[in-house]
């Protein structure tokens, strides 16, 4: 049986290959009003599934949930990018799994991704009389779901209410420290070439804001569309961020064009896209790193009183 978002990812196909390999894949499902409206109570251990995760942010949710024990066997980009997985019975790529190798380990569930390259892996799953939990996490809201969902599968509510705790504490603190700053037109590349670029309606856009950065992109349109050189030219990016994944220093590729102000004023940063882009459990990291990028080291101190102020708040108002 297939467990599936209605919400289809429908780009083309070149599109969504480069967007995945930025952002570590997609993928959740069902709606949470207010994730953190209450604290579950800590219950008694539940026997664990066995799980086969074919997407990284996943793989890395369950692991920082303490339920590794339950991954049979994973993607391998998740054995590459998440430090606990490496050593895990690998299935194959994220765009192309093992349905042998999947079928071999014999899982309770499958976490899958939504998007039309891993729809028809689940397919073939779902037949063979596979469970597959499809999720779609593009947007951070999306992410506290694939949090909360896996929570409850694995038992771990208590656990997943204090991830999705850390983060909402982190994006209030980060855009406390950042609100009165200037906001700098920026570019958050996700691939160069052809380029990718992050637009609106995505947790990495949500992020920016937070961040306290002006996302230009947002007029290309909703998710990862694509830019030219022309349209960035004319756009003058005051901040140029390069999240292209395992690509050379950015500021030697971009020098090719020295009219841009942010090549010009030596605002072109070299991103480390497994630390930024994937929409898993350490998001919280990520929104303290996006805004020390946008800002500079000198904002640390700033998000650090914020967060242990709203921290505070959080405790008080828990009781």
């Amino acid at each position: 049986m297939i467990r599936r978002s209605p919400d289809i990812d429908r780009r083309p196909r070149r599109a969504r290959r480069a967007c995945a390999a930025a952002m570590c894949a997609l993928g959740v499902v069902f709606a949470v009003a207010s994730p953190v409206a209450a604290e579950p109570e800590a219950g008694e251990p539940v026997a664990l599934p066995r799980l086969i995760s074919l997407n990284p942010s996943l793989t890395a949710i369950v692991v920082r949930l303490g339920a590794m024990q339950a991954l049979v066997g994973v993607d391998d980009y998740s054995a590459q990018v998440v430090p606990e997985a490496s050593a895990l019975p690998r299935v194959g790529g994220l765009f192309d799994p093992s349905l042998e190798a999947v079928v071999a380990l014999a899982p309770d569930r499958v976490l899958a991704v939504a998007g039309v390259d891993q729809e028809g892996h689940a397919e073939r799953l779902s037949r063979v009389g596979l469970n597959v939990d499809v999720y779609q996490n593009e947007q951070l809201n999306q992410v506290f779901e694939n949090i909360d969902r896996l929570g409850t599968v694995l038992g771990r509510e208590h656990q997943a209410w204090l991830l999705i705790k850390d983060i909402i504490a982190m994006r209030t603190a980060v855009a406390h420290a950042t609100a009165e700053l200037p906001r700098p037109a920026t570019i958050a590349v996700v691939d160069r070439s052809p380029l990718y670029l992050v637009g609106g309606d995505t947790f990495l856009d949500e992020m920016l804001e937070a961040a306290g950065a002006k996302n230009l992109a947002r007029s290309l349109g909703a998710g990862y569309p694509r830019g030219s050189i022309e349209w960035l030219i004319a756009a003058r990016p005051a901040l140029l961020l390069d999240m292209t994944p395992g690509a050379s220093e950015a500021r030697s590729f971009w020098g090719r064009w020295p009219s841009l102000p942010a090549v010009a004023d030596g605002r072109v940063v070299t991103v480390e896209a497994s630390r930024v882009t994937m929409p898993g459990p350490d998001l919280d990291d990520a929104l303290r790193e996006l805004a020390i990028l946008v800002h500079g080291p000198e904002i640390a101190a700033a998000i650090d009183d914020a967060l242990a102020a709203e921290r505070a708040r959080m405790q008080r108002r828990d009781g």
